[in-house]
């Protein structure tokens, strides 16, 4: 309930936000950073983990998450630092998903992965600016290897519903990243900030709950 109610006020504030810091910028400001938060104590509370290693790597892949949140909503053009942050948080969430599979296991979705942002890298093209191409080919070459791990993963522990979750998220936040790029670099979407963070918050948010041993249901309310 927390995360719901944080991350509808961001996206509220988002959206009805002025050109200066009214009331809801603010908002946005406050509950944008204060959801992922939420979303990081899901993960630190969940019992029992699949394992420590794997809870470490998530949390870390949410903290990288959050510091990315805060550069993306600062008045400042802070894309590129940004990107960064969320660079680094789709390693740390490959470093969880080889916990219990290797590298590419089932190349057909990495590969498949691979495809979906090469595609949409080639329809952006014209749109990116020369200096900002570099850094974004990098960032979709490592969320590519993110969501094709996590899918390939997932189709190799098929009994383990963590697995599936965690899939679920990677494909999320591959579908909020693009709608997010063809906001910025080709054109303005209706409502665009209900798009791109409902779709964050629901993958960083199924990407928690993979933390969760199959064997055992989270508590309502334990996150918080």
């Amino acid at each position: 309930m927390g995360v719901t109610v944080a991350a509808a006020g961001a996206i509220l504030g988002a959206i009805l936000a002025g050109p200066a810091a009214d009331g809801w910028r603010l908002l946005h400001w406050l509950c944008k950073p204060l959801a992922t938060v939420l979303i990081f104590l899901l993960a630190w509370h969940a019992r029992p983990a699949l394992s420590m290693r794997y809870r470490r790597w998530i949390l870390a892949g949410i903290a990288c998450s959050l510091l990315g949140d805060v550069l993306l909503m600062l008045p400042q053009d802070l894309f590129v630092p940004g990107l960064v942050a969320f660079l680094c948080g789709h390693l740390c969430f490959i470093a969880a998903f080889l916990d219990d599979s290797r590298f590419g296991a089932r190349p057909g979705w990495l590969l498949a992965s691979f495809a979906y942002g090469a595609i949409n890298l080639y329809l952006l093209w014209d749109s990116i600016g020369a200096a900002l191409r570099v850094p974004v080919i990098v960032y979709v070459v490592v969320l590519a290897s993110m969501g094709g791990q996590a899918l390939g993963r997932a189709r190799t522990l098929v009994a383990h519903d963590s697995a599936r979750r965690a899939a679920v998220g990677a494909l999320l936040f591959m579908l909020s990243d693009t709608l997010l790029a063809w906001n910025r670099f080709h054109a303005a979407l209706p409502l665009a900030s209900l798009w791109v963070l409902s779709t964050y918050y629901l993958a960083l948010w199924w990407i928690a709950r993979s933390v969760q041993r199959d064997d055992t249901v989270i508590e309502a309310g334990a996150a918080l």
